[in-house]
């Protein structure tokens, strides 16, 4: 057990203590009532600054967002099973339990994007860490944007085959999302073809291969294209990686939106910086 004062950081602490000892992080019902009470724990505002915690706090959080990704991988590939069955599986989305939180988030994240791009909406964007239930691609494409074409990347051949199935029977997606099984370190000049590319929060759980994947894409990704990510704040930290701004070397930051309701995740969106600006920046 890890030692520390704070009653907030050692009800966290025991919650990770208690997941770190489960046989499985597959669904069930103890996996389901300890992730719950730890997202409830952390959702309420914080003014908590989980970057300033003390060594031993700071490695334990990172373990729990470990913990906290393998269980959401494993949740969707068990829904993703399950709506895969169906003959028309985009009509049953509602048996997943955070399907109308997709629905609303995905609303609020293409807000957001519209003021930034053309009111004609981006023509292709690129979905990094899609996954085997890729909501967020799907939500933006039936929707809001319902012309623009999506590449949606991972590297989990298993979840790509089971996201494409989700949409095989619809005769407009399937036309317009594509799936790709692709580590993003290894793609290159593609990344200059998207006008919008989104992060998935858990590509990169540690600090430094988040980083490394923003900083590929900034030097891949077309001047003046948009990269749109999710990011945590506060005790939300302890659930997802946080992306500070200036982490987002190559970019410049034009929105920063901290949810004060039930979304857990906060929307970054940075502008990759034209060459010119970046070498003023370098001058500065």
């Amino acid at each position: 057990m890890v030692v520390q004062t704070d009653p907030f950081v050692e009800k966290v602490s025991e919650l990770y203590e208690k997941i770190s000892n489960l046989e499985s992080l597959k669904p069930s019902k103890d996996v389901d009532m300890l992730f719950t009470e730890l997202v409830l724990l952390c959702t309420p505002s914080n003014p908590i600054d989980v970057t300033k915690l003390p060594k031993n706090i700071h490695e334990m959080r990172s373990k729990l967002i470990r913990l906290c990704g393998e269980a959401e991988g494993l949740m969707e590939k068990h829904y993703a099973t399950i709506l895969g069955s169906f003959d028309n599986p985009l009509d049953h989305f509602d048996i997943f339990p955070y399907f109308r939180n997709y629905v609303k988030l995905s609303l609020r994240e293409y807000n957001i994007l519209s003021q930034h791009c053309s009111s004609e909406g981006p023509n292709r964007v690129a979905f990094i860490g899609s996954g085997p239930l890729p909501l967020t691609s799907i939500c933006l494409a039936l929707y809001h944007l319902t012309s623009t074409r999506f590449d949606n990347y991972d590297s989990d051949a298993e979840a790509n085959t089971m996201a494409s199935r989700l949409i095989a029977s619809d005769p407009d997606l399937s036309k317009r999302m594509f799936f790709h099984t692709e580590n993003i370190m290894n793609v290159t000049t593609e990344l200059g073809d998207y006008d919008v590319v989104f992060l998935a929060a858990l590509v990169g759980i540690n600090k430094e291969d988040k980083v490394q994947a923003i900083d590929h894409l900034a030097k891949n990704m077309a001047p003046g294209a948009l990269l749109m990510l999710r990011s945590a704040h506060g005790a939300r930290g302890f659930l997802y990686p946080i992306v500070d701004s200036c982490d987002l070397r190559g970019f410049e930051v034009v929105s920063v939106y901290h949810p004060t309701e039930e979304f857990i995740n906060s929307v970054v969106i940075a502008r990759k910086l034209q060459v010119n600006e970046i070498a003023s920046i370098a001058l500065e």
